[in-house]
């Protein structure tokens, strides 16, 4: 298994109770599938560095795990069609 990080963008105007369900749902994707989240942060909502979309703000997500590539291809195709995410980023992480 190799680790990776991915950092991922959820709309502003979801309830605390959407985004928790959003960020349980990315981390179902990837136990689900064989990975280990070795690290989840929600580090809450924050001013976007330039506007996307019209929006200025969003709930900030940061996942470390650890798993096969299989699981990060189906967890990008999940964050790409998934109505709650602004932007997102999966990096093999070295360090």
């Amino acid at each position: 298994m190799r680790k990776y990080e991915v950092m991922y963008i959820l709309r502003s105007e979801l309830e605390q109770e959407a985004v928790q369900t959003t960020v349980e749902k990315f981390a179902n994707i990837i136990t689900s599938n064989g990975g280990e989240i070795t690290k989840s942060d929600l580090m809450g909502k924050r001013r976007l560095a330039y506007e996307i979309n019209k929006m200025r703000d969003g709930f900030y997500v940061l996942v470390h795990f650890n798993a096969e590539p299989a699981v990060v291809l189906e967890l990008d195709r999940v964050l790409k069609i998934s109505d709650e995410v602004i932007r997102f980023l999966i990096v093999n992480d070295v360090a």
